[in-house]
């Protein structure tokens, strides 16, 4: 089945909104892997509780009014959730946004007074293999993100926590045909919810159905696999203590080489393998074989076959109960197997039945650590209206900064006739720099070079293409073609201010070094 387009989406929040601005988010629920669902109270005192889903899952991939039942998830959840619904739970004047004519949702709402922040922002880019949620800070940043892209997509920059939020860039995808156009006509809806959310319920219908039977499967598979798992420890345990019978049985001849050792003690010497003596236990006494421990002295290895002995008897008087009681819980997997086959009932209710009578055990929550970002050869700081300023970290990141990190419409910015760190001022294509950013970024110049600490500092400010670097030269030494120099008068404030906000992949929590 096909995915939501642009104009789906777009003809989806006209809908949406229409019936879900103004009202307040009572509750969020998380409905793991990837799908959020607001639960919404409308302005009138009798209207109805509103539930709006969206998802974020591969391939299926939407948003709509959640007008059939569902069950709510009772299981851990990722962080992110929490903190979507920190910043959303008690919200008011809820609304949703297309952005840029693109298959991205924005949600919106005012947080209740005493909360950081006067709005929340909420981002779905339904957009590529892998859409995403985005939970957005006051200031338009990035705060959190639901899957952290991979180092070497090119989506990593983009959406990099702490980063100021754009949508992708490219041409804007064409209209196609509409919704109702595109998805099979639904089944009358349970509520004439459904009537007064067409679009929504089709939605719901097709795609949100699809979800239920791809989660159904992949929950039978699960099942299936843990069922396996069980049945193949039960089936070894039985095994085991099949083995186990087996030498308990031998028992008594264990005890009877013990004797015969001991019998003949004085022909035992320390480090022999073992002892061939007559076997006075049977008939014409023939010979008998008795291994032993080279490292043992003989009253040691007499000792050792007792032991061995008592051992044999203690678990052949345990052995019939575990061995039944074994088989029985093998008899019960096979039974859920079997009932699993035919499909007699769900694999919900299944695995709450197999959980309860213990014929599996619980999952156990696995506490995934948070995947470290990679070094880069930059700091991160953000001047005052949220452009990304880059400070090198060392003379060769400054090469990898200036000539690997940047583009040609960038700003360069270096203190004059001393060493330091190179700053590039990140802007758009065709973007003219900001004064007071320039002025931002000429700061963080002066201050990661020796010069730091004086009042006034020259800085050279260029265009990131007016830079290059002589054949041969050493690390951090280039030479400009172009640009001019801007005399700074260093302000303690904003410099503090820019500091504070400082993000470096490596940098711990807390750290207040100055030093790049």
């Amino acid at each position: 089945m096909m995915g939501l387009s642009a104009r789906h989406i777009g003809e989806l929040v006209s809908e949406l909104e229409a019936l879900l601005r103004g009202t307040r988010v009572q509750a969020v629920a998380a409905h793991p892997p990837r799908d959020l669902l607001f639960v919404l109270l409308p302005p009138q005192t009798d209207a109805r509780i509103l539930r709006l889903r969206l998802s974020a899952e591969a391939g299926l991939a939407r948003l709509h009014l959640q007008i059939e039942r569902i069950h709510r998830h009772a299981g851990a959840s990722s962080p992110f959730f929490a903190a979507v619904e920190e910043a959303f739970t008690g919200a008011s004047d809820f609304h949703l946004e297309q952005l840029a004519g693109d298959r991205i949702v924005a949600v919106r709402a005012r947080r209740p007074p005493g909360r950081d922040g006067a709005r929340a922002s909420l981002i779905l880019e339904l957009t590529g293999r892998h859409p995403n949620f985005l939970l957005l800070d006051a200031g338009g940043r990035i705060a959190a993100r639901l899957i952290e892209p991979g180092a070497k997509s090119r989506s990593f920059e983009r959406l990099a926590v702490g980063a100021t939020y754009a949508p992708p860039g490219g041409r804007p995808p064409p209209p196609g045909e509409d919704l109702l156009s595109c998805f099979p006509r639904p089944p009358d809806g349970p509520s004439d919810l459904a009537g007064r959310a067409p679009l929504s319920w089709t939605v719901e219908s097709s795609l949100g159905r699809e979800a239920l039977e791809r989660h159904a499967e992949a929950g039978s598979a699960e099942l299936r696999r843990r069922l396996e798992r069980r049945r193949r420890g039960a089936a070894d345990l039985v095994r085991g203590l099949e083995e186990r019978a087996r030498q308990a049985d031998r028992a008594e001849r264990v005890r009877q080489d013990g004797e015969l050792l001991n019998a003949h003690i004085t022909e035992v010497r320390r480090g022999m393998a073992e002892i061939t003596l007559p076997d006075s236990f049977l008939a014409e006494a023939p010979p008998r074989t008795i291994q032993l421990d080279e490292g043992l002295s003989p009253r040691r290895n007499v000792e050792k076959l007792f032991a061995r002995y008592r051992k044999l008897k203690r678990s052949a008087e345990r052995l019939p109960e575990e061995l039944a009681l074994a088989e029985a819980t093998l008899e019960r997997i096979e039974d859920f197997f079997q009932r699993m086959q035919e499909g007699s009932r769900g694999c919900a209710e299944l695995e709450e039945e197999a959980l309860r009578c213990g014929v599996l055990l619980p999952k156990q929550e696995t506490h995934k650590k948070p995947r470290r970002e990679p070094r880069r050869p930059y700091l991160i700081f953000r001047s005052a209206r949220g452009a990304e300023i880059r400070v090198g970290r060392s003379a060769a990141d400054n090469d990898a900064l200036t000539f690997h990190e940047s583009r040609g419409n960038d700003l360069w910015l270096h203190t004059s006739d001393a060493p330091g760190s190179h700053v590039i001022l990140r802007l758009e294509k065709g973007q003219e720099p900001d004064p007071q950013d320039t002025l931002d970024a000429a700061h963080l110049a002066a201050h990661f070079s020796p010069l730091r600490g004086a009042r006034k500092i020259d800085v050279h400010v260029a265009r990131r293409k007016e830079v290059r670097k002589p054949r041969g030269a050493k690390p951090g030494l280039v030479v400009l073609s172009a640009g001019k120099t801007l005399r700074v008068r260093v302000d303690a404030e904003r410099l503090r201010r820019l500091l504070e906000t400082r993000r470096g992949p490596d940098r711990p929590p807390g750290d207040r070094n100055q030093r790049p």
